[in-house]
């Protein structure tokens, strides 16, 4: 069967971010998922790679009994053109394929397997959206670094 017409790209590529974060932190992970891209490479610390949500909540479970973020700040960007001058690594050249990045940035709070809770652990996340669906998840978070001085 051929593929059908490309998704149109997010009104709000922020709400559709900050949706799915939402959906992950309530576990409903079927529905998170019909926000991925088929191909989406979800990316946590150490390099721990997950196929789905389903796969990522599973690997948490050793880690912690639940989990929320506080989303302080968003950025959105395009890869299409930009505000740089050009230069490497700035986005400035476009890359042509239409994608959208979305950065939050906050802190986590929740409790520990051991039922000890924690609070104010930073963390970034960055997207990668194209053709209206998250590509690429991208978590860099101090929880790691908080449990090894605790």
């Amino acid at each position: 069967m051929p593929p059908g017409p490309p998704r149109q790209a997010p009104d709000d590529p922020r709400a559709l971010v900050d949706r799915y974060l939402t959906l992950c932190e309530e576990r409903r992970l079927d529905e998170a998922r019909l926000l991925l891209a088929p191909d989406a490479v979800l990316v946590f610390p150490g390099g721990e790679r997950h196929a789905s949500p389903a796969a990522m909540a599973a690997a948490a479970r050793a880690s912690y009994r639940w989990v929320r973020k506080r989303r302080d700040r968003w950025f959105t960007g395009t890869a299409d053109g930009g505000e740089g001058d050009g230069g490497e690594g700035d986005g400035g050249e476009g890359d042509g394929t239409g994608a959208v990045t979305v950065v939050s940035l906050g802190t986590l709070h929740g409790e520990d397997q051991a039922g000890q809770p924690f609070d104010g652990i930073r963390y970034a996340d960055v997207f990668v959206l194209r053709d209206g669906l998250i590509r690429e998840q991208h978590v860099y978070n101090d929880l790691p670094r908080t449990r090894c001085r605790t």
